[in-house]
Parts: structure tokens; C-alpha cells; sequence
């Protein structure tokens, strides 16, 4: 190894590495040298050509004496960013306006999209009829004479008073609904719904009500002239009795002050 540079230069130490002679056979050891390094004997004649390529370094520019410079080091480049468009997140758009319905659809009555009607009225009714109520709002339906059966639907803030149903009276995911038996009705279920007030009738008291993942149920019932109210049992215990489970309802309040029926 051989220093070719002196002076406030950085020394540049060349290390030769020694030829093979066996690798070339028949090849003299100063021919293969030349052929294989030519380099080497240019810089040993001309070191000045390594000495205009370098540039002068003070004091304030060597990180051994200036130990900040290591710190003012290259930053590690940021990852590039990706061009490619990121996903769109679905707009959500207003719910589609549907025209209001209330129609007879062969043996169906189809009451559908009211809002705000309090003056709804289908007079004429048939044994062999249904009524389907479906996504009615702050509304009010009467219905006279007598039909098969009657399902409310996702309705809120819905009034329906009917006079006979031989059937059963289905309320389905809805919340807010009132009811009022003018007549007579066997069944009334209530499925997945939040609040519902039975007005039932002196003919109507052995009806059924029957209630699933529902809350906020109330009957009223006739008394002197005005209504009592009653809360359906929405709590329950259940215990073992020896052979058997025995479920029974918790003890609930009698509401005092019931609301006013819808007629």
C-alpha cells in the first residue's frame, strides 16, 4: 500500500493487489501486470491527475473535528407517495320520495308513504280483505266494516282505528303507534317496536296481545266512561320450581293519568 498524495490533501492510499502469473499461463509476471492493472503505472508517473480532481477541506468541514456534522447528515427519503387515486367513500344520497298510495290491489288494501294525513278513510271493507300499511308518518287511518286482518310496517307516529278484524292486527318494526278497537279483534301482535297505546273496546276485552322485542306497550281499558291503563310486561323472572322453569312477569305500575284515545 502507497501514499501517493502529500500536503493539506486527503491521502488516498492505493492498495495493489498482487497478480497471478498461473492465471494466464505462459504469460510473463510484467506483461500480466500491465494488461490486468493498466492503471496503476499512470498513477505512479502522473499523481497529479488525482490531485486536480480533489478539492481543498478546512477544519470546519472534517466531522472528526467537527462532531455536528454527523447529525446534519442526509435525511432518509420519505417513501413517494402514491399517485393512485384514493377510494371514494359513497355520497349518501336523500332517501327516494315515493308517491303516497292508498288503494285495493285485488284483495289487499294497500296504504303506503302517507305523511301528515290525518283524514285517511277506506269505508268499504270486505271479509275476505287485508290491509297493508307500510312506512306511513304522523298519519291517521279509519277503517269501517270488517276485514280479514291488518298489518302496520315501519310506521311511526301512526293512528289506526278499525271496528272488526276476524283476524289478527300485526304491528312490525315501527315505533309511535296507536290503536283503537271500536268493535271486535281476537289477536293483536307487536314485533320490534317502540311504543304502542291498544285502545280496546267492552266487545274487545278477551283479545290477545301478544309482544317480541318490543317496549313501551300500554292497553287501555274501559272503565266508567273513561280509560285505565296498563303496561305490558316488558321484565321478566324466571325460576326453577323443582321439575320445570317458571317465568313470570316483575311487578309494574299502573299509570294514573292515561292518554286520550284517538277517536
Amino acid at each position: 500500500m502507497q501514499c501517493l498524495l502529500t500536503g493539506p490533501y486527503s491521502c488516498v492510499m492505493l492498495r495493489v493487489p498482487k497478480a497471478n502469473p498461473d492465471s494466464v499461463p505462459g504469460l510473463p509476471k510484467q506483461i500480466h501486470d500491465a494488461q490486468v492493472y493498466p492503471w496503476v503505472p499512470s498513477v505512479n508517473r502522473e499523481p497529479h491527475i488525482l490531485i486536480g480532481r480533489l478539492r481543498h477541506v478546512t477544519d470546519d468541514q472534517k466531522t472528526y473535528k467537527n462532531p455536528s456534522l454527523r447529525t446534519q447528515g442526509g435525511q432518509t427519503p420519505s417513501p413517494t407517495k402514491s399517485h393512485s387515486p384514493s377510494p371514494k367513500s359513497p355520497q349518501s344520497h336523500p332517501p327516494k320520495k315515493h308517491a303516497p298510495v292508498l288503494e285495493l290491489e285485488g284483495k289487499k288494501w294497500r296504504v303506503e308513504y302517507q305523511e301528515g294525513r290525518n283524514d285517511l278513510v277506506i269505508s268499504e271493507t270486505e271479509l275476505r280483505q287485508v290491509a297493508y300499511i307500510f312506512k306511513c308518518s304522523k298519519s291517521t287511518l279509519q277503517m269501517k266494516g270488517k276485514i280479514n286482518s291488518i298489518t302496520i310496517d315501519n310506521c311511526k307516529k301512526f293512528g289506526l282505528v278499525f271496528d272488526n278484524v276476524v283476524g289478527i292486527v300485526e304491528v312490525i318494526n315501527s315505533k309511535d303507534i296507536q290503536m283503537q278497537v271500536m268493535g271486535r279483534v281476537p289477536t293483536i301482535s307487536i314485533n320490534k317496536t317502540e311504543g304502542c297505546h291498544i285502545y280496546l273496546s267492552e266487545d274487545a276485552l278477551d283479545c290477545e296481545i301478544v309482544s317480541a322485542k318490543s317496549s313501551e306497550m300500554n292497553v287501555l281499558i274501559p272503565q266508567d266512561g273513561d280509560y285505565r291503563e296498563f303496561p305490558v310486561p316488558e321484565q321478566f323472572k324466571t325460576a326453577w320450581d323443582g321439575s320445570k322453569l317458571v317465568t313470570e312477569p316483575t311487578e309494574i305500575m299502573v299509570s294514573e293519568r292515561p292518554p286520550k284515545p284517538l277517536s
